[in-house]
């Protein structure tokens, strides 16, 4: 295949979409054992293709360690691309934990009898067809698309053009599979190729949902602008650690370390680190040294750069305290107080997921209630911040909005409800006129 995949046509997309959203109404009507038995098979088929899935991510890492070398790909998505053996296991592992998750649809979320013989029902069902914008990472492809099925959803993929072939066949092994289910419509899932057809479904509000778009704040903000269907963004992740005054410094060291360096290319690890001025002395010449030795590049303020003066740092410019660097390097800034650290946190994140490291409760509290994100961490890395670490099995992505549904985006996010009135022949008029009355009863 090419390595930029072909356009398709403004009706064949649309096509597309109208064919999900017929799929929709079929998913809809489909029983919980008969969505887990399909991801269950459909788990076995990753392992046993697993060849074939690494031979074609090699394929795509192949031509993108040319765009890397000339500087048209970051390491960091470069990362993101690559693919191992023990990556197809946890791939299918995690379609496992979706499909034994409990059944999210039909679930009675409340029941109310309006008067005798007229029971209002509100019940849990699928927004019908998603559609999801990612870069880089094929193994968004099984999680997305194990979350759609499960929650009964027609979803609609487009992944970036460096892992054009690692998707394709990760979908074409999906769909086939799916093929010892005829119940479950192969046109539940599809993948666009390009940039224009993603353009051309921002106008398809009549077919899709609901639209994912995951990269940076400023393709989000493109998408949001441009689309006439909903937007439901995982954006930027511009995350902090804050080493409070009363931090144990051996907790801070472990969780700043994790929260940088275990694998600094996702959005939920920390791009600055705040520290109060009482532990600086203490804690930095030992951070910054264990940071280094990681190959760390560390940015500092100026009191930064002042305290540690034989450490080699770099300044610190305004505009790293607001960029996400997804990759070994890390801002460094020294603060006054908790308020300082707040302020910081406030102006700069991307409220996405915070922490703070202290031993005082009261300061925790406070940043647990005061900072607005969608994960605010006591004494624990950044990195938590993951459906599958939630318990979730998978996540669409991480939504930095606060509506609909925050932080990591599991099956709950990908369903709505409706309500459903049961009564026999009952007409607004006597309650109008005052003949009747309403008992708005709740009901177990």
């Amino acid at each position: 295949m090419s390595d930029a995949p072909a356009a398709k046509s403004p009706e064949a997309v649309v096509s597309i979409a109208r064919s999900a959203r017929q799929a929709s109404r079929k998913l809809a009507l489909l029983s919980n054992e008969t969505r887990t038995a399909a991801l269950l098979a459909i788990a076995d088929a990753l392992e046993k293709n697993a060849e074939r899935i690494l031979a074609a991510n090699a394929k795509d890492c192949a031509t993108a360690e040319t765009l890397v070398s000339t500087g048209k790909m970051t390491p960091s998505l470069f990362s993101r691309l690559r693919m191992k053996e023990s990556g197809i296991a946890e791939m299918a592992s995690r379609v496992r934990e979706v499909a034994n998750l409990p059944d999210p649809l039909n679930k009675r979320l409340a029941a109310t009898e309006l008067d005798q013989g007229l029971i209002l029902l509100k019940e849990s069902c699928p927004l019908g067809v998603i559609a999801v914008v990612f870069e880089s990472r094929p193994d968004v492809v099984p999680q997305v698309a194990s979350l759609a099925l499960k929650s009964g959803n027609a979803v609609l993929l487009k992944g970036g053009a460096e892992a054009a072939n690692s998707n394709e066949t990760i979908l074409a092994i999906w769909k086939q599979t799916l093929s010892s289910f005829p119940e479950v419509p192969q046109d539940s899932i599809s993948l666009l190729q390009s940039r224009s057809d993603v353009m051309e479904l921002l106008h398809l509000e009549n077919e899709v949902d609901l639209l994912i778009p995951r990269g940076s704040k400023e393709f989000v903000a493109f998408m949001e602008h441009h689309s006439r269907v909903p937007v439901l963004g995982h954006g930027e992740g511009i995350c902090h650690v804050f080493v409070d005054r009363a931090a144990d410094l051996r907790k801070a060291v472990a969780v700043t370390m994790d929260s940088k360096v275990q694998y600094p290319a996702a959005c939920n690890s920390i791009e600055t680190l705040l520290v109060h001025k009482d532990v600086a002395a203490a804690f930095l010449p030992e951070i910054v040294a264990q940071l280094k030795s990681a190959n760390v590049q560390v940015r500092g303020c100026p009191r930064v750069l002042a305290l540690l003066p034989d450490a080699n740092l770099l300044p610190a410019t305004e505009k790293d305290w607001s960029t996400e660097y997804s990759d070994l390097i890390l801002s460094v800034k020294i603060v006054d107080t908790l308020d300082q650290a707040l302020d910081h946190i406030d102006k700069f994140g991307s409220k996405h997921t915070e922490c703070i490291v202290t031993e005082d409760p009261a300061a925790a509290e406070r940043f647990l209630q005061e900072v607005d994100a969608a994960g605010v961490f006591h004494n624990a890395s950044t990195r938590f911040a993951d459906g599958y670490r939630y318990g979730l099995g998978a996540e669409v992505g991480i939504s930095n909005s606060k509506l609909h549904a925050r932080g990591p985006m599991g099956i709950e996010g990908l369903t709505t409800y409706k309500y459903k009135l049961r009564g026999n022949g009952q007409i607004v008029s006597g309650y109008a006129t005052g003949a009747r009355h309403f008992q708005h009863k709740p009901l177990r």
